[in-house]
C-alpha cells in the first residue's frame, strides 16, 4: 500500500489555503474537535440547496423525490462504510452525544433497574458519562469505571474483573479523544456479551480514522459524528442491531416517526424513521454521504497508516521540546492525537501563543474532566492530526512551542 500524499490531499480542503495573523499560513491541528471539509462535501450540500431543495419522504413532486433519493442514498453509503447489515439500522441524529442519549433514554429506561451496573471507563468523553449518570440516578443503578494505566491504556484485567452478573451495559470509546488510545473493541465486546450485557461503542474518534466494521466488532450500538470525519456539523449516526431497535420505544415524537395518529393513540413508523422525528438535516445527511464517499475513495486503511506515520513523527519531534509531557501511549497504540503539558505554562497560554503563529490546537479538559483529575492536571494542550496533516505542520508546531518557552523564559 502506497502512503497517501497529504500535500496533495490538502488541495481538496479550501480552508487550508487560508492565511491568519500577519499572513501566516494556517496550520490546523484541531481535527479531534472537528475536521475540515473537502470541496466535494461543500459542493454536495450547495448542490442540494441550489438544485433540489425540498423536504424528504412526504412530497410526490420532482424536487422531493430527488431530495429523498439523495438523502436515503447517503444512508445506504454510510451503512456500507461501517458494514451495517441493513441501512434501516442506521439512524440519523445530530451527533454522537444525541446518539448516546437516545440509547440511554429509549433502551436504558426500559432495561436498566435498581442495582444494575453500567460499566464505563475513566477515559470517556462527558457525552459517554453524563447520560448514564442521569439514567443510573433515575433508576437506582450504579455506574462503575474501568481505570486506565500510567501509560494511558485501559486496564484490561480490571475490566474483566469489573464484569459481573450485575453488569447490564458496557459503553466505551474505541479511541480516546485525549490519549488517542485505540482500545481493543472486539475483545471488550466479546467479554461483554459473554456475561449477557450489551456493548455500546463511542466511535466519535475512531470512525473518522480507522476501518470500522460493526459486524466484525459485533457491537450492539455504535455512535459517531459527521463533523469529525470531513462531514458537516449537525448530523451524526446511531447504528444499532435491528432486533434491539425494533424493541425500543421512540425517542422523540412528531412528524415522520409515526405510521398513524389518532386522538386516542398513535402507531410508529418502520426503522429507521421511528427514531427520526420532524424534518431532518437533509443537506447535512447528503453532506455526510459525500464525506463517506471521499474517505472511501482514499481508503480508511491508507488513512490509518498515514496517521500512524504522522503521529510517530509528531511524538518524536515533540520529545525534543524541553519540559514537555505527552499524555498516552506511543504511536503504535494510538490514533492521531498528542495531548501534552509543558512545565511552567498553562495550556491556554500555549494555545494562544501558537495561534499567533498561525497554529491551531486545542487547550482545556477536552470534555474529559475525570481523566484530567486523575492525572492531577487542570487541563492539557492537544494537537490532533488527520489525512491532511503534513510533517511541515508538525515542524511549525514544534517551532511555536519553543517560542512559548522563550516567551515564558523557561530556557
Amino acid at each position: 500500500m502506497m502512503m497517501l500524499d497529504a500535500k496533495v490531499i490538502r488541495n481538496d480542503f479550501p480552508i487550508l489555503l487560508k492565511e491568519v495573523h500577519r499572513d501566516k499560513q494556517l496550520v490546523y491541528l484541531d481535527s479531534a474537535a472537528t475536521s475540515q471539509k473537502p470541496q466535494a462535501v461543500i459542493e454536495a450540500m450547495n448542490g442540494y440547496y441550489r438544485n433540489y431543495n425540498s423536504n424528504v419522504h412526504r412530497g410526490i413532486h420532482r424536487l422531493s423525490e430527488e431530495a429523498t433519493t439523495a438523502y436515503e442514498g447517503a444512508r445506504e453509503r454510510i451503512a456500507n462504510f461501517i458494514n451495517a447489515p441493513d441501512p434501516a439500522c442506521v439512524i440519523f441524529v445530530r451527533n454522537t452525544t444525541e446518539a448516546l442519549n437516545l440509547i440511554a433514554y429509549s433502551w436504558g429506561r426500559r432495561n436498566i433497574g435498581a442495582g444494575d451496573e453500567i460499566l464505563l471507563t475513566e477515559m470517556e468523553h462527558h457525552s459517554n458519562i453524563v447520560p448514564w449518570q442521569l439514567l443510573a440516578e433515575e433508576k437506582g443503578a450504579v455506574v462503575r469505571y474501568v481505570p486506565f494505566t500510567e501509560a494511558g491504556l485501559l486496564d484490561l484485567p480490571k475490566f474483566h474483573e469489573y464484569l459481573t452478573e450485575r453488569t447490564k451495559l458496557v459503553s466505551f470509546a474505541s479511541m480516546s479523544n485525549v490519549f488517542g488510545t485505540i482500545n481493543p473493541s472486539k475483545e471488550i465486546v466479546k467479554a461483554t456479551h459473554d456475561i449477557g450485557a450489551l456493548a455500546v461503542i463511542d466511535g466519535a474518534q475512531s470512525v473518522p480514522h480507522l476501518p470500522v466494521d460493526v459486524q466484525d466488532f459485533d457491537c450492539d450500538f455504535l455512535a459517531f459524528s459527521g463533523h469529525k470525519m470531513c462531514g458537516p456539523t449537525g448530523v451524526g449516526v446511531l447504528y444499532g442491531k435491528r432486533a434491539l431497535l425494533e424493541e425500543m420505544p421512540p425517542f422523540l415524537g412528531g412528524g415522520d416517526m409515526i405510521r398513524r395518529v389518532q386522538l386516542d393513540g398513535s402507531t410508529w413508523n418502520d426503522l429507521p424513521w421511528k427514531f427520526e422525528a420532524g424534518t431532518p438535516g437533509i443537506a447535512e445527511g447528503i453532506g455526510l454521504g459525500a464525506a463517506v464517499d471521499y474517505l472511501s475513495n482514499i481508503g480508511m486503511g491508507a488513512i490509518h497508516a498515514y496517521e500512524q506515520f504522522i503521529t510517530g513523527y509528531a511524538l518524536e519531534a515533540l520529545s525534543e521540546v524541553k519540559g514537555i509531557r505527552v499524555l498516552g501511549p506511543g504511536a503504535a497504540q494510538k490514533g492521531g492525537v498528542a495531548a501534552f503539558t509543558i512545565d511552567g505554562v498553562h495550556p491556554h497560554d500555549i494555545s494562544q501563543l501558537l495561534d499567533e503563529d498561525g497554529v491551531a490546537i486545542r487547550a482545556g479538559h477536552h470534555c474529559a474532566m475525570p481523566l484530567h483529575q486523575k492525572l492531577s492536571i487542570p487541563a492539557s494542550a492537544r494537537a490532533s492530526f488527520y489525512l491532511y496533516t503534513t510533517t511541515e505542520d508538525i515542524d511549525r508546531l514544534v517551532t511555536g512551542l519553543n517560542r512559548v518557552r522563550k516567551v515564558f523564559r523557561l530556557d
